[in-house]
């Protein structure tokens, strides 16, 4: 089955949107202790404890650009670093697969916003509404005709 390339814009944006979103409630619940918390009790990852609250803060910031579309590409990047990392320094030491080192999240986190840093941010993203966007969208249209 093949998908017209008029949705293919389309479907990748919700992707984008619903990837930072997953994204964002991750740093929030970490920082904040909403959701469920850090520890599914309502706890918070202490402030400067390195790993995490960092890869929380990156969490916080790159979901809410990913989930707009603003400088998608590299919040994606940045991202999907921050979870190879994750996965490679605190989950796979005491496992060798995921759904027995309980690095899930960060394996698919990590190959889900290196789709978007791969195939950029689809329809909808405000990236787009730049001057610099629109001119290299502009140019990349009047050399494929």
């Amino acid at each position: 089955m093949s998908v017209p390339a008029t949705t293919q814009p389309h479907f990748l944006a919700l992707y984008r949107i619903v990837i930072g979103l997953l994204f964002t409630c991750h740093g929030i619940a970490n920082l904040f202790g909403v959701m469920g918390g850090a520890d599914g009790h309502g706890a918070t990852v202490p402030t400067g404890l390195w790993p995490y609250w960092y890869a929380s803060l990156i969490h916080l910031v790159c979901g809410p650009l990913l989930m707009v579309g603003l400088g998608s590409r590299s919040a994606a990047v940045i991202g999907s670093g921050a979870m190879a990392y994750a996965y490679f320094t605190v989950h796979l030491p005491t496992g060798l697969w995921p759904i027995a080192d309980g690095g899930e999240a960060a394996t698919l986190f990590c190959w889900a916003l290196l789709v978007i840093t791969v195939f950029g941010p689809g329809a909808w993203a405000l990236d787009a509404l730049l001057p610099r966007r629109r001119r290299q969208a502009g140019q990349a249209a009047a050399t494929a005709v």
